[in-house]
């Protein structure tokens, strides 16, 4: 039978099910076969209570998750070309942070702070909704792929309807004058995906940061296609769920 056609027939929960029988049934085929082959090669023990079979990875590409491989490789750029004497993160992904330490101070807080030592990174306690720095005292701040949580309960923090707009009131606070904001959130048609997250327009967030400057606004389309540079509000109307990243300054 045709996948597609088999797929379309079965709801995804059999579909996938029954893929991946078929594929631990390729799995053992293939640990037989070759266990003979491996146990000549006295290197290392071969046993089959130490499998631990990896059923998807035999594709054509290498896949990714493309909100969280661009748009820190995006970041990164930009703090580059900032070169801060220090920059300051607010719960982004933590890959970024220790990354960019390699040449950069960087401070990285979080609701749950995170238990990493590495030369040039701090990990420090941070409520988004209560950031501790004073007025207008950050030069270099990015919160990236965050603000879209905040007041949903995911992790741990009281349900707010407003809590991202609480949390963005934060943020523009504490930027220094011509300071650099990295925005990252989820654009498409605003709605709650609740417990996960929040999807904004592209409208939404020039109007939550009327009083800065937008620096540069760049697309990450959800299935296919580069990062879009300099993309357009037509090209957040094509998405479901695509990827915003907002360069402001104050």
């Amino acid at each position: 039978m045709n996948k597609k056609l088999f797929k379309k027939i079965l709801p995804d929960f059999i579909y996938n099910f029954f893929k991946r029988i078929f594929l631990m049934c390729i799995f053992v085929c293939q640990f037989l076969k070759t266990k003979n082959f491996f146990r000549k090669n006295a290197r290392f023990s071969f046993l089959w209570k130490d499998h631990y079979p990896q059923l998807y990875d035999k594709t054509a590409e290498t896949n990714f998750d493309r909100h969280y491989i661009y748009h820190p490789a995006w970041a990164a750029r930009i703090v580059k070309k900032i070169n801060p004497e220090k920059h300051i993160d607010i719960s982004s992904t933590l890959s970024f942070c220790s990354i960019i330490s390699a040449f950069i101070p960087v401070e990285f807080y979080d609701y749950r702070p995170a238990d990493l030592s590495l030369t040039n990174f701090t990990a420090k306690r941070g409520d988004l909704l209560h950031l501790p720095f004073k007025d207008e005292s950050v030069k270099s701040l990015s919160c990236m792929h965050t603000v879209e949580h905040v007041g949903l309960g995911r992790y741990g923090d009281p349900i707010d309807s407003d809590g991202d707009l609480k949390a963005i009131y934060e943020l523009k606070r504490v930027i220094a004058k011509n300071g650099s904001l990295l925005f990252v959130v989820p654009l498409g048609k605003p709605k709650i995906m609740f417990n996960a997250h929040r999807i904004y327009s592209y409208k939404q967030i020039l109007s939550y940061f009327s009083d800065f400057k937008l620096e540069e606004f760049s697309l990450i389309p959800e299935f296919s296609g580069d990062m879009i540079f300099n993309a357009s509000e037509e090209d957040v109307q094509k998405e479901v769920y695509g990827c915003g990243c907002f360069w402001f300054k104050k």
